[in-house]
């Protein structure tokens, strides 16, 4: 008997979605793109382009032979001029790709879809096109689609719950792509042959999915699934819990319940290559808060430093305190805005001082609100208490390796704790054995 109720815990936030009714628009090409070699979990890339070199839309400028890997592709045509080491939003040094485009976005000659015939075929595909998990993970899409235990898999689930609050992007592409969507799906059901696909959408994304019910109404293998609109809605194991029931076990992984997840904008990214063989070469992002000018959900090419998205939305209106790439409660704030733009980059959200500046912390009262709302069913108040103490084992005994740092602990805490970021540093310290 499952431990969770009908419903795992959740929280219930502000939704911001300012820009849930704008549509997409594409921004010029810039002057200068800076493409990362770190755009996945796994093994960075190396460049496969040299100083003074032409390339063209499409063209691989990145590789590694390392299994945990994707490909990476030149976003614009023009020359690459530089390649210098550059320190990313994560905080480590990355070799950069710099390329001066020349406005015209040639497309690399022969680049056409992939022959597929089987799931190798598929696989390979899905390699060649660049895609990693587009919802914030990164992780290679490869690997996921092709688990030891594939004939074990019933379940296909895409993630439509788009639960940060501000963020639209995935539910543009719901409404704008959602040809490519469904037959993304299809295809994924048909090359890895499994039975059921489900996509998993919030309740206050009604539009999309009376859309995509519609349009799969004679199609039943595939259901479009209402969920609760709450907070961490779209957490990995979350959503398998709520579309299907399972849970995964500690230091299991989806397949190894029968399921395996992707994000909306992954299906229908993969899908256009199949249809066009052009690879991931753009990001759909949402560019909101409240100092930007005009919020807008913006297509632009990767490696589009952050500055050009803000001044094609009007420049700020306020000066801004603080800048995240991704959503409020799990995206990363970053130290200016010559950061780029990225495969999983979901949003750029622009805050003013009176949003950004974080409250005081003051005492834990022990009111168990932070262990009510989490997902996970973890103790953030002793875990925290594990890490101040350095205490390894203890942060074991108490799972801190299953938090997802959704930050419900963090939000719901009238003390102000910092409850999500201590966490963090706790697996941090697990995984380092508790070495100084």
């Amino acid at each position: 008997m499952s431990i969770f109720s009908k419903h795992l815990p959740a929280i219930h936030v502000e939704h911001y979605k300012y820009t849930a009714e704008s549509p997409t628009e594409k921004m010029p090409v810039p002057d200068k793109v800076y493409i990362s070699m770190v755009q996945h979990i796994g093994a960075p890339c190396q460049p496969k382009v040299e100083v003074g070199d032409l390339v063209k839309v499409g063209q691989v400028i990145g590789d590694t032979d390392a299994f945990v890997s994707a490909p990476i592709h030149s976003s614009v045509s023009g020359k690459v001029t530089a390649i210098d080491k550059s320190l990313t939003m994560s905080g480590v040094w990355d070799l950069i790709v710099t390329i001066t485009t020349d406005k015209k976005q040639e497309v690399l000659e022969g680049l056409a879809p992939p022959q597929i015939d089987d799931k190798d075929s598929f696989i390979k595909a899905v390699r060649a096109s660049g895609l990693v998990g587009l919802g914030g993970a990164a992780f290679p899409t490869h690997i996921k689609f092709n688990p030891k235990n594939l004939d074990e898999v019933d379940s296909f689930i895409i993630n439509g719950a788009e639960c940060e609050p501000y963020l639209t992007a995935d539910y543009r592409t719901m409404m704008e792509n959602s040809e490519l969507l469904i037959n993304g799906l299809k295809n994924t059901l048909k090359y890895l042959k499994i039975k059921r696909g489900i996509i998993g959408i919030e309740s206050n994304k009604a539009p999309a999915i009376n859309k995509l019910r519609a349009m799969v109404k004679d199609n039943p293998e595939i259901e479009v699934m209402e969920l609760r609109s709450v907070y961490p809605q779209g957490g990995e194991r979350v959503l398998i819990y709520e579309t299907t029931g399972r849970e995964i076990p500690i230091g299991k992984l989806p397949a190894d319940i029968g399921a395996i997840v992707s994000n909306i904008s992954s299906v229908v990214a993969l899908q256009n290559f199949i249809e066009t063989g052009m690879p991931l070469v753009s990001k759909k992002v949402t560019v909101s808060g409240n100092a930007i000018r005009i919020p807008k959900n913006v297509e632009a090419p990767i490696g589009t430093p952050i500055s050009q998205l803000i001044t094609f939305c009007g420049g700020y209106k306020r000066t801004p305190k603080k800048i995240i790439m991704g959503g409020p409660m799990m995206g990363a704030a970053v130290y200016d805005d010559g950061m780029t733009v990225n495969k999983n980059t979901s949003g750029i959200l622009t805050f003013d001082e009176e949003l950004a500046t974080l409250p005081k912390e003051t005492p834990c009262i022990s009111c168990g609100r932070c262990i009510r709302a989490c997902p996970m069913l973890l103790m953030p108040t002793l875990l925290a208490k594990a890490y101040d103490a350095k205490d390894v084992e203890q942060l074991q005994k108490l799972n801190v390796n299953l938090c997802m740092e959704c930050g419900c602990c963090s939000y719901v805490c009238p003390a102000k704790k910092q409850l999500a970021f201590t966490n963090k540093l706790g697996k941090r310290l697990v995984m380092e054995g508790g070495k100084k």
